[in-house]
């Protein structure tokens, strides 16, 4: 209510300008990295069916995605969909990827992410999603290979263990084929076989948890170690402009020691 009448009186929107300058003034983060947390959630409490909750939860990735390109957030990495997720009912999974592979096509006809020239791409283990969702995703990679302005990555069927997994799995094969020396291996070469290996920055200098919950839940978890974290107490459906300035200048507030 208190949100809805200071919109009325246009409080809400100089509040949002107001801590735009803030954050404009200062270093703006590289890369952000979101969780996209509380969508079955917010559904629940308007007592909605929860398949509404995963599409303005969607919609709100996209919205996010706009934000920051605005801001000149030359990295963004949603968490969209995990490993664990696989063991919520089949009926859920399957609104989950429908809803995705949606958006997908409506982000690939949207001529901004061409105007920015946005590469799209999809980490996770992209083999176990349906079919129709891997061609969707392959056809937005394809679509954006060559771009290099902005970075926005799709973490989906992903998992930060299975991650590390996957890469030593593949270290591990080159090792055998002799293509790599066990005394190469540092963590500059490690990070070439991980998800993010195409990304110039792959370490997010944000991380943003929406709906209350504290956790990374397994995301990202070689390349968040000194990343700051923010954990806010609003369902991801709900997630404003303000939410996003907010979490940037609680960051650009911080001293960044990287363990030193």
């Amino acid at each position: 209510m208190l949100t809805r009448i200071l919109k009325l009186l246009g409080i809400y929107k100089l509040y949002e300008k107001l801590l735009e300058d803030q954050v404009r003034s200062r270093a703006m983060p590289q890369h952000v990295a979101v969780i996209l947390d509380g969508n079955r959630r917010w559904a629940e409490r308007h007592a909605l069916p929860r398949s509404l909750g995963h599409r303005f939860g969607a919609a709100k990735g996209v919205q996010f995605l706009e934000w920051c390109l605005d801001l000149g957030i030359k990295t963004v990495t949603v968490y969209v969909f995990s490993t664990e997720n696989f063991r919520r009912p089949r009926e859920e999974v399957a609104t989950v990827f429908q809803v995705v592979e949606e958006q997908l096509k409506n982000l690939a006809a949207d001529p901004r992410l061409h105007q920015h020239r946005v590469k799209v791409k999809a980490i996770g283990r992209i083999e176990e999603l349906p079919e129709p969702l891997q061609r969707a995703l392959r056809g937005i990679e394809e679509m954006t290979w060559s771009y290099d302005n902005f970075f926005f990555n799709i973490a989906i069927a992903y998992g930060g263990r299975t991650e590390i997994v996957d890469a030593t799995r593949k270290l591990a094969e080159d090792i055998v084929e002799g293509s790599v020396k066990i005394g190469q291996i540092d963590e500059d070469l490690f990070l070439k076989y991980l998800y993010t290996s195409h990304l110039p920055n792959p370490y997010p200098d944000l991380v943003i948890r929406s709906s209350g919950e504290e956790r990374l839940s397994g995301f990202l978890l070689w390349q968040t170690a000194y990343s700051e974290l923010s954990f806010l107490d609003v369902y991801w459906p709900d997630f404003r402009k303000i939410d996003l300035l907010r979490a940037i200048r609680t960051y650009q507030h911080r001293t960044r020691r990287f363990g030193v």
